[in-house]
């Protein structure tokens, strides 16, 4: 198959805030010939906050303007938070595009760890749903699995992406949980079940009263999205198409050049 690049459908990345960049950065690495829509529903931030029957209206009342006005060959929910809550709907409801969700890393974790100590790292959201819990029924029945819901996690790593200073205090409040010692063995892998915590994991690591591995799963989202998306032979990345799109209409400036550093036009 050949054509030329601009007949190509663009990847569509949605998230709550700008945590999704983390699965874009991989995802262009993988599909370099795509161009790239990124969505931010930063009208919506924090989802935690919102009761779950008007978070999924809204979601897909949003994929609905979405799909209309951007026709993209796959859809990338970078959020767990969203995917859990809204994939099945979105998928009913637009039974023609080609959803790959996020959900949390447990079943990777569960054959991973050698402790069988695992914690998951998310928001309260995606720690009460029963997407979660099924995950572990189904791959880690074997395993201690502690689910540590933050409530501030994802508002503070919004913050530290955007240059502000965030205090190790009020990361290890939400962070400490994830750590559990029992029967001599020490939790040795937590899942970040938010995209948003990857880009706090320097200061995680500095922060654990231990080593652990700290799974992220963004690189396994965009591989399972580059095996839906159609290769096409000779094809080349569309100049100057990469964009970012705010549902508030108004990033600030910090988020904009944010933006800009990933090669995004917002």
């Amino acid at each position: 198959m050949t054509a030329a690049a601009n007949e190509l459908k663009p990847v569509l990345v949605f998230d709550s805030g700008i945590g999704g960049l983390t699965v874009l950065r991989e995802a262009r690495v993988l599909m370099p010939e795509r161009g790239f829509i990124y969505i931010a529903d930063d009208a919506g931030f924090p989802y935690g906050s919102w009761e779950e029957a008007a978070l999924k209206e809204r979601i897909v009342d949003l994929f609905a303007k979405l799909l209309a006005q951007y026709d993209p060959e796959v859809c990338i929910i970078a959020c767990n938070t969203a995917f859990t809550l809204a994939g099945a709907a979105l998928r009913a409801a637009f039974p023609q595009m080609t959803f790959v969700g996020t959900v949390p890393a447990i079943k990777p974790a569960a054959e991973r760890t050698r402790s069988g100590l695992v914690s998951v790292l998310a928001t309260p959201g995606t720690v009460k749903r029963a997407y979660t819990r099924d995950l572990i029924q189904s791959f880690a029945t074997q395993c201690h699995v502690r689910l540590v819901g933050s409530q501030d996690l994802a508002r503070l790593a919004e913050a530290y992406i955007r240059g502000d200073v965030v205090s190790d205090e009020a990361v290890m409040t939400e962070i400490e949980q994830c750590f559990v010692e029992m029967d001599g063995r020490k939790t040795d892998i937590v899942v970040l079940a938010c995209t948003h915590y990857p880009f706090m994991a320097n200061i995680f690591r500095r922060l654990a009263p231990w080593p652990v591995d700290w799974l992220d799963p963004a690189e396994a989202i965009a591989r399972r999205a580059r095996s839906l998306v159609p290769q096409v032979a000779d094809a080349v990345h569309p100049d100057d198409f990469d964009f970012a799109v705010f549902t508030s209409g108004a990033p600030d400036f910090p988020t904009r050049r944010l933006m800009q550093g990933f090669g995004l036009r917002a």
